[in-house]
């Protein structure tokens, strides 16, 4: 009988269907059950889903031609290399991404880029269960039942209840149910992908004023939402990796679990925009989009929408889970199973207020300029960190909270080089973004200096404070600003003080000591 590091499920303290009971602590040798494989499998099971389908929807309501959206969801998902360079910590240092942060950034500065990326994963969760509400919200209307205002909430506080349960059982679980998904979800898109080459439009024109500016913003959308929006999370699963398992093979199984998935999904999105988008705007609910058409049987329209449910609660558990060992990198004595529950009330909260707002895309436009424009920063600085220590940390040492800590950082545990660091790549970022919404649709737009430098506002004299003739986008350029700005910020203080290279020094003298 295979035991349960052979069965690749779990280990003793980490184990399906059980209360996982570690936090951001050290996981030993003796508990790294998972593989390069397991780890792609698990992203996989979190790729084949309905918010990808999505997002191919809200990229067409840009404006964009097929052809160009098509461009944009491959070159924009080849992000997800960057997960891959950001998940090969973990097996080394055997704990979360913000606890890692901690080399970086310092015990105390650390706690300020886990704030972001609490307020991040809430987020994802937030917009997971509106994605969730709005599915039940179009079977119940097929069934012939109105759905209201206090019916919604009703919907809401119980998918946050079901939404909690896989991230509160832990690691173990979600690998084995997200890996057990993979088969059915695909079965349902492939079902779908039949109706979209029959129906959907290759040829579609999208707007004339779709421009060159219009497709960096476009591009800063698909990176927030694929690879560079996950990066913070990687490390919180292949920490369960055996520090000997080869890079390249993590890179490898991540890269293929999600980007191939996400491409083909967001394909099928922007497919099915082309024939059921009505006057090319995406409603509130996005998936009213599939209820009162004569494109797709109505059997499968409610097939898809129980299977994206089913899904949707898969992928919130991600967001949860990281959400959860975010709050104990932040300070908080509670236990990662505790700030779960406490995260699942927010979500709730805040979707709750989110439903009863005028769009889906404006949520979606607000929450991708949250993710640019801190994510981009802390990734420049932290794989720039990761190269000066020549890719090692000291495990046991990132675990320590007193001041004589090697990571503690400098005055009141802080280094300043990367929190200097840090403001510079946000500020740079912030003033190279353009939130560029879709023609005719929004009234309102903004552009920062640099974006505003290569654009206008408006083609033709606004109506009621919307473009009648279409939007000009100001170009984006906050990824690849936000990242190398920063990183070349803390690569140049970095020198300047020596801070990494003392650390080293001392780390090569703990390790020779034992």
């Amino acid at each position: 009988m295979a035991t349960t590091m052979d069965s690749h499920d779990g280990s003793t303290q980490d184990q399906p269907f059980h209360i996982e009971q570690h936090g951001i602590d050290f996981i030993p040798d003796s508990e790294r059950w998972a593989t390069p494989r397991n780890i792609g499998a698990m992203w996989a099971g979190t790729s084949i889903n309905v918010e990808y389908f999505v997002y191919g929807a809200l990229l067409m309501a840009f404006g964009f031609s097929f052809k160009t959206a098509l461009s944009l969801i491959i070159i924009g998902n080849l992000s997800f290399f960057l997960l891959g360079l950001a998940s090969l910590q973990g097996p080394e240092a055997g704990t979360t991404a913000f606890t890692i942060s901690r080399a970086a950034f310092g015990l105390r500065g650390s706690r300020l880029v886990s704030f972001f990326n609490w307020i991040t994963q809430l987020g994802f969760e937030t917009e997971g269960l509106i994605l969730i509400v709005g599915a039940a919200i179009v079977l119940t209307q097929m069934a012939g039942v109105h759905v209201s205002s206090p019916l919604k909430v009703v919907f809401i506080i119980v998918a946050a209840a079901i939404q909690a349960v896989l991230p509160f059982l832990g690691h173990a679980t979600m690998v084995k149910v997200l890996r057990a998904l993979i088969i059915p979800f695909g079965a349902i898109f492939i079902l779908l992908a039949f109706f979209d080459l029959k129906h959907g439009s290759a040829s579609f024109k999208g707007s004339p004023y779709a421009n060159w500016e219009l497709y960096t913003a476009g591009l800063a959308f698909v990176f927030a939402l694929s690879g560079l929006g996950w990066t913070e999370c990687g490390n919180d699963y292949t920490r369960y990796i055996p520090r000997d398992a080869k890079k390249g093979a993590i890179v490898g199984w991540i890269f293929l679990g999600t980007a191939v998935p996400e491409i083909v999904l967001m394909v099928l999105g922007a497919l099915t925009f082309t024939f059921l988008a009505k006057g090319g705007v995406v409603p509130q609910n996005p998936f009213s989009l599939l209820y009162q058409q004569h494109f797709i049987p109505t059997w499968v329209v409610v097939a898809f929408l129980i299977f994206s449910i089913v899904q949707l609660f898969g992928i919130n558990s991600l967001d949860l889970y990281s959400s959860g060992v975010s709050v104990q990198a932040m300070g908080i004595r509670l236990k990662r199973y505790q700030a779960v529950v406490m995260d699942s009330v927010i979500a709730c909260l805040l979707t709750i207020w989110a439903m009863f707002q005028d769009s889906f895309f404006l949520y979606m436009q607000e929450f991708v300029g949250v993710i640019i424009l801190w994510i981009a920063p802390w990734f420049g600085i932290y794989i720039t960190d990761w190269i000066l220590r020549k890719y090692r940390y000291h495990a046991q040492e990132l675990q320590r909270t007193d001041r004589a800590g090697l990571y503690f950082g400098g005055a009141g545990g802080v280094n300043w080089n990367a929190i200097v660091a840090f403001v510079v790549g946000v500020v740079t970022a912030t003033v190279s973004f353009s939130k560029a919404p879709p023609p005719s649709n929004f009234p309102f737009h903004w552009m920062t200096p640099i974006s505003n430098h290569f654009g206008s506002l408006c083609a033709a004299t606004p109506v009621k404070g919307v473009c009648s003739a279409g939007w000009y986008g100001g170009a984006d350029f906050s990824v690849p600003t936000g990242v190398i700005v920063a990183g070349l910020v803390y690569f140049l203080l970095d020198k300047a003080t020596g801070y990494v290279a003392q650390q080293v020094t001392r780390q090569a003298s703990l390790e020779s000591s034992h």
